[in-house]
């Protein structure tokens, strides 16, 4: 296929966290606001005069004081985060929003406050409760921790505005964005799709690390330019898969699936598009973070969510993924020494392969793939797994 027009400008800007968008905004005056999780109602995190950054470690090499601090047993991805705010690499942020959910990150963005790795006169760090169950009682918590620690040091120490008609701005702006990506989305579902999954991690990826505003136009770009893309049917991939798991923001790991032979054609997994993508309805029935709330505590596939719908709607949402895919396979991957994830990956790969039926790779990863030949060969060697079942099935052997 013809290289897309702006994946070099996206590739440029994954490059650093202090990106050329990040500068950019800051420039106009823009309030910078670090997250860690997609826990955190992101949409709040980018009212009028602010925005927001998921925090990542482009280029991730030595992480011998990250692990000095959190020691070797806790993800690749707190101790690498750590490791990038002692050599002051997030030093451009303004403040950094961390829900108490997962112990690792909570710790590494401890230690970045006890070493005092911000040095800005005004910057603040917050830590909000994140309820364990998708309900009630816990939309109640999950909407007084966001106005606490959110929108109140937000107003008070940089006079942000955290009106009504503000909040609604920040989610017609959200929605836009999140539109266009699920537009750009829909062609993975083609028979011959004209564009890869690299592709569109990239696009995705993009989004979570720049002023969403100041992407609109390249993304609008990319939908027309997809339009009247054409597929190169004669590189055929071996196989369809569905990724699912823990934080991916390594843009090396979708490439190397795809390179061992698999087209990944959806995502379910932190920095990806489903969800997190998604258009956010509002009504006028109630207040706007209480259905910001809402729509991101039901709409979460995190491990993290223990009540007995969410566990089992986390199995049927990655099968009807993989449906309306059309995928061959599901790929299971889990950061290594995630506590949450390790289970849920356990579980849900053997249901998915015992109750839905479908071919799985179950992995544990760094945080940094690179050119990892261990990952590799199983990629490989799962996607001639596929190939033989579907040959077997057409001669109508056993699958």
């Amino acid at each position: 296929m013809k290289d897309l027009k702006h994946l070099y400008y996206f590739e440029k800007l994954l490059d650093e966290a202090n990106n050329e968008l990040v500068r950019r905004a800051q420039k106009e005056g823009r309030i910078c606001v670090g997250n860690v999780c997609s826990l955190v109602p992101e949409v709040l995190l980018d009212l009028p005069g602010i925005f927001t950054v998921r925090l990542r470690a482009p280029r991730t090499g030595s992480m011998e004081m990250g692990t000095y601090y959190l020691t070797s047993f806790l993800c690749e991805y707190s101790r690498a985060l750590l490791e990038r705010a002692i050599e002051g690499g997030y030093q451009f942020l303004d403040c950094l929003i961390a829900p108490d959910a997962c112990s690792m990150i909570n710790r590494a963005v401890e230690n970045m406050e006890l070493l005092k790795t911000m040095p800005k006169e005004k910057f603040f760090y917050r830590y909000l409760e994140i309820p364990m169950k998708a309900d009630d009682n816990g939309l109640s918590v999950y909407v007084s921790e966001c106005r606490s620690k959110i929108l109140q040091p937000l107003h008070e120490v940089y006079g942000i505005d955290i009106s009504e008609a503000a909040l609604r701005k920040a989610v017609e702006d959200h929605n836009k964005v999140c539109s266009l990506i699920t537009k750009i989305g829909e062609f993975r579902k083609e028979e011959h799709p004209r564009i890869t999954g690299y592709e569109y991690h990239m696009i995705t990826l993009a989004s979570y690390v720049c002023p969403k505003d100041l992407l609109i136009e390249k993304l609008e770009e990319t939908l027309e330019e997809l339009k009247t893309r054409e597929a190169d049917k004669k590189k055929s991939y071996r196989a369809k898969v569905v990724v699912v798991g823990s934080e991916i923001d390594d843009v090396d790991m979708i490439r190397l699936i795809e390179e061992s032979g698999a087209l990944v054609v959806a995502d379910r997994f932190c920095f990806g598009a489903i969800p997190g993508r998604e258009v956010i309805r509002l009504d006028d029935t109630e207040d706007v973070v209480t259905q910001v709330c809402r729509h991101y505590m039901y709409a979460s596939q995190c491990a993290r969510y223990m009540n007995k719908e969410k566990i089992e709607g986390r199995r049927s949402f990655v099968d009807a993924l993989a449906k309306e895919y059309h995928a061959d396979g599901i790929i299971y991957e889990q950061m290594k020494f995630c506590d949450y994830w390790a289970y849920e990956r356990m579980v849900g790969s053997h249901d998915l392969r015992e109750k839905y039926g479908y071919p799985v790779l179950s992995v544990d990863r760094p945080y940094a793939v690179g050119t990892s030949g261990q990952l590799r060969t199983r990629v490989q060697a799962f996607v001639e797994s596929i190939e033989i079942k579907k040959i077997q099935k057409r001669q109508g052997g056993a699958v």
